[in-house]
């Protein structure tokens, strides 16, 4: 029986496509089941232990107990036996339902990390919705847990209520933290913009991780030529989830008035040179070094178009006695020459 390569190979992939699927479909139930277990183990623990004199100190007997019962499965240390019983106390007086369709749905070493670094509820369901939302590996929640991102999304001070329709201008404040922070990067106290942006440039995968999900890099000093007069924008990147385009400004001294006109100049640009009649409005953020809230609402108070104002925070400094800029290859080469 002859059979045409072309159908053969689709026919092909498309099982492929759904073995995958079935497989991640298996590996989510996989982890929810698990974790369903770690939930009632925690909860028959304190029950125990409320209605008889047994301590903590007992847990250790406990996991020396299952592990004999049950050699081939992981997860019985007394560490994690008590991992258990504190991740229960933490949830147990919220919602069941809402639990389930949360925690649940993480691995077990992301919700260890969350009860162990976060306080609130609140927070801790915060990172557990981003880390759905966003498939956040453990390294990555840990990053988004100590720059504090909880408190950082949204803040930034913007004018999108006024100038985007609802629900776009929930979604566009949901993109802006504020401060952003670029720990990431190693510059002097008295970094100028070019050396910023290369910085950034240099580290765009973290760079774009701290901006979030849905950025995509479309080119950093973007030439745009208005009326036969051309235009340098810092930095433009297209948004997937809010289909628009995002033209990113930095400015390495605290907030102008004057900032705020020059980007929006660049978003009417973009608006009229590049958007397309699917795109949704151009979206303009400015990442500055500081700025005076109340002088950025003013700024912003009468600007056409939706605009943010952030700050941004370098946690790695360079003691401030070197150069702003490190030294270049031909400085270098010169040195050894002069040394010769």
């Amino acid at each position: 029986m002859k059979i045409e390569t072309s159908t053969y190979k689709a026919f092909i992939k498309e099982l492929k496509s759904k073995i995958q699927t079935s497989q991640i479909k298996a590996s989510i139930k996989v982890n929810e089941e698990l974790l369903k277990l770690y939930w009632e183990i925690a909860q028959m623990i304190i029950v125990k232990q409320k209605e008889s004199s047994w301590g903590d100190g007992l847990i250790g007997q406990i996991s020396r107990d299952l592990k004999k019962e049950f050699p081939d499965m992981k997860g019985f240390s007394k560490t994690n036996l008590l991992y258990m019983k504190k991740w229960y106390l933490f949830y147990s007086q919220e919602n069941l339902p809402q639990v389930v369709g949360e925690i649940f749905k993480i691995p077990w070493g992301h919700n260890r990390e969350i009860i162990t670094k976060v306080k609130s509820k609140d927070e801790a369901l915060f990172y557990t919705q981003k880390t759905l939302q966003n498939g956040w590996s453990r390294a990555v929640l840990l990053h988004q847990i100590e720059s504090n991102f909880y408190q950082r999304d949204g803040k930034a001070i913007n004018n999108f209520d006024h100038k985007l329709p609802s629900p776009q201008s929930d979604l566009a404040k949901a993109v802006l933290k504020d401060p952003y922070s670029f720990d990431f990067l190693m510059l002097t106290q008295k970094h100028n913009e070019k050396e910023l942006e290369d910085a950034l440039m240099e580290q765009i995968t973290n760079f774009l991780l701290e901006l979030g999900s849905g950025f995509a890099f479309v080119g950093r000093q973007y030439k745009l030529m208005v009326g036969g007069d051309e235009f340098r924008i810092d930095l433009l990147f297209y948004h997937v989830k809010l289909k628009c385009y995002i033209v990113v400004e930095l400015k390495t001294v605290k907030f102008k008035p004057e900032f705020a006109g020059q980007l929006n100049f660049y978003v009417s640009a973009i608006d009229g040179e590049l958007r397309e009649s699917n795109d949704n409005p151009t979206l303009g953020i400015l990442i500055c070094k500081s700025k005076n809230n109340m002088v950025v609402e003013y700024a912003l108070n009468k600007i056409d178009n939706p605009i943010g104002v952030s700050e941004y925070q370098l946690v790695s400094k360079l003691p401030k006695e070197f150069k702003s800029s490190l030294p270049s290859i031909e400085e270098i080469e010169a040195e050894f020459e002069g040394g010769i």
